[in-house]
């Protein structure tokens, strides 16, 4: 597969497909394969949904942009559905993760300003990925993604996840931390969860409630009811100032989305922030389409059902070989022995097995399936990963 006019950004598997349907991707000459990746969570209702088919479809042929120069109704609309589903005040429609991402670290240094602060100081998590823009990539703690690129380290602290004793030491260490940022549960890391769940946190929003900070969450890999919840953040009684989501938002239209509330409502005005392509009338009709599909079915619930029956298939296969799991919904983490060699898993799943499957942090799995995946496909990824990972052991 010739790519000669591309730039060399990623490392392409030697595999291309021309269609997909649901739970499957297809290949030139019809070969199906098993998809428990959609694009890395971004097909959450699989591929072509037809409900987000028919409206990409009709505003393709009614209206594709005008910019925000006017008013957008879709926009308005689908800002509405999201806001009151995320239980914020208002929302900025981006591109991508990354650019929602940058916008919330945006408006952590306006809010430190607003309070006086020259260089005010964001908490991260050590193993985290924000995204690939400087002040996002500046945050991520991925190392290769970061060499090279000069990041702006001095605006941020990172701790370990799941660590509320460093997050305090933090802030008696310094005094012009204005922000946490963080991942619920950490997708690149390796599917981290914190020791206490999602009780972890309501305690990162009890030290910024102590000392004003914002209190800012990236929901761009668990958003939009990958977890079962349409935000995680819903699994526990936690409240952010700021909160980014993408990836599952547009069923793989690009889009993204900032929401605010609390400390952070109201600090970008007209001219503070912008988008040439953030919230086209198109992409917000396909943000309002995947949610009356959420909203309206019980696929979330499905996620939760089938990701379980995922995760206890294999670790009950696999157990007694050192294999356990962690994650939550369809956002599953099948952990192998860390001395185990996994770098041609990938490959091999793919070949041996037609399976997509991805794996991060060195040694997890991971599994993102289409939320609506049926009991017959669950059963297969588990059997498919099973029969991948059985001989090595």
């Amino acid at each position: 597969m010739s790519a000669t006019y591309l730039m060399p950004t990623y490392n392409r598997q030697p595999i291309s497909f021309t269609r997909g349907a649901g739970s499957w991707l297809y290949t030139k000459d019809d070969t199906p394969y098993l998809d428990a990746l959609t694009g890395i969570a971004v097909c959450g209702l699989g591929h072509c949904h037809p409900q987000v088919t028919d409206a990409i479809q009709q505003q393709a042929a009614t209206l594709v942009h005008t910019s925000n120069l006017f008013g957008i109704d879709w926009q308005e609309r689908a800002g509405e559905k999201l806001c009151t589903s995320a239980q914020m005040d208002s929302v900025f429609f981006a591109n991508s993760g990354a650019e929602a991402n940058e916008a919330a670290l945006k408006l952590a240094r306006l809010y430190a300003s607003q309070q006086g602060f020259a260089r005010p100081k964001v908490i991260v998590m050590e193993q985290s990925f924000h995204g690939r823009t400087l002040l996002s990539l500046s945050a991520t703690a991925n190392p290769k993604a970061r060499e090279g690129f000069y990041t702006l380290d001095d605006d941020f602290i990172r701790v370990p996840f799941g660590d509320i004793a460093a997050i305090k030491q933090a802030a008696l260490d310094h005094e012009d931390i204005c922000a946490i940022f963080v991942e619920p549960i950490q997708g690149e890391g390796g599917l981290n969860t914190a020791a206490n769940g999602f009780t972890y946190l309501e305690e990162l929003q009890a030290e910024c409630d102590a000392y004003n900070w914002l209190f800012m969450l990236d929901e761009v890999q668990t958003g939009n009811g990958r977890t079962g919840k349409y935000f995680a953040y819903q699994h526990s009684n936690a409240r952010p100032d700021v909160l980014t989501t993408a990836k599952g938002l547009g069923n793989g239209f690009p889009v993204g989305a900032c929401m605010v509330r609390g400390r952070a409502n109201g600090l970008f005005g007209a001219g503070s922030h912008g988008s040439t392509y953030g919230g086209t009338p198109l992409a917000s009709r396909v943000v309002h389409s995947v949610y009356d599909v959420l909203a309206n079915s019980d696929i979330m619930e499905n996620a939760v059902t089938e990701g379980l029956f995922i995760r206890e298939s294999l670790v009950n296969a696999l157990g007694q070989h050192g294999v356990s799991s962690r994650g939550a919904g369809m956002m599953i983490g099948i952990a192998l022995p860390e001395d185990m060699d996994c770098s041609q898993l990938v490959d091999r799943a793919r070949d041996e097995q037609k399976l997509i499957i991805n794996v991060t942090g060195g040694h997890v799995v991971r599994l993102l399936p289409p939320l609506n995946m049926s009991r017959d496909e669950s059963t297969q990824v588990a059997e498919r990963l099973i029969n991948l990972l059985k001989p090595t052991f």
